[in-house]
């Protein structure tokens, strides 16, 4: 096994290769593990039975140092299987009933994915006077790192999370431009994270704030075809026919061949149907009703 740290205290053994750079300092990752100790076939710990381990940040959530010694020399995909003696592990204490005194423990680690949130994590520390001292670039670095985030946790269908994340993104956005090339990276960033935020507040049953965001989106770019979809969607959820029709097939116009909107124009098609029908329907009761009563 490879040395570490010089003194033998961490060791690792790689047992699948991973891609891409290594896990940078204070970064947020989604790691596998489990810890075993000597001689014993099941785990003390272990996070193998969820489907979907949550970010830990680096400094802060990993509290065994070996193992924060150990991600910093991972990459994504990779897998690895890591030794601690007790000074980077649970000390000379253990960690009763589980850990005891000066307990070498193994860990089987394999990294999912990670996100660099050092710079965006510091910059939201600061006061709002210190974040208006930033050049536009690293505010701009900084919200697309919280729209990444926001994507992992959508794409972990954590869609609250992925909202706060998106929302807290915009919130810093606001900046006013001194170019024209600023206000262009500045409203590309923002029709980004409108269409994110759309998208998800569909996926959190709130139809009316899809249809805001979108509608926000659009005025950066009225003929965005993703925005109007997104309208359209909304508007469809919340039972306002015509204007989905409207917002369908403005989307069709500018991209005819895209089979999402084609099929969202035959859903409402069928929607609007079925509400024509309960509509005769009920009149027709209606009007049985008043002629009974005569």
């Amino acid at each position: 096994m490879e040395d570490l740290t010089g003194d033998g205290g961490v060791r690792k053994e790689e047992l699948r290769p991973g891609t891409g750079q290594t896990v940078p300092l204070a970064a947020s990752v989604a790691v596998k593990y489990s810890g075993y100790l000597e001689h014993r076939d099941e785990p003390f710990c272990t996070n193998c039975y969820s489907k979907s381990p949550g970010l830990m940040k680096l400094g802060k959530d990993v509290t065994l140092g070996g193992l924060e010694i150990g991600l910093l020399t991972m990459k994504k995909g990779e897998g690895a299987r890591f030794v601690f003696t007790p000074d980077y592990a649970y000390g000379r204490q253990g960690c009763p009933p589980l850990i005891p005194p000066n307990a070498t423990v193994m860990f089987e680690v394999e990294v999912l994915d990670f996100l660099d949130t050092d710079e965006s994590d510091a910059f939201f520390e600061l006061t709002p006077e210190q974040q208006d001292t930033f050049p536009l670039q690293k505010v701009l670095n900084v919200a697309d790192t919280e729209r990444q985030f926001g994507n992992y946790l959508y794409r972990k269908r954590r869609f609250k999370g992925a909202k706060d994340r998106y929302k807290r993104a915009f919130s810093i956005l606001h900046r006013s431009p001194s170019s024209e090339e600023e206000q262009h990276q500045i409203n590309a960033s923002k029709l980004l994270v409108l269409l994110n935020l759309s998208l998800t507040y569909l996926k959190l049953e709130c139809p009316a704030r899809a249809l805001a965001y979108g509608e926000k989106a659009l005025e950066i770019d009225q003929r965005n075809a993703k925005a109007l979809f997104r309208c359209g969607q909304a508007c469809l959820c919340m039972t306002e026919y015509e204007k989905s029709r409207d917002f369908l097939v403005r989307a069709q116009h500018i991209q005819p061949f895209n089979h999402d909107i084609n099929n969202e124009l035959k859903k409402l098609a069928s929607c609007y149907k079925d509400y024509i029908e309960k509509e005769k329907e009920m009149c027709s009761r209606m009007f049985a009703s008043l002629k009974a009563s005569d």
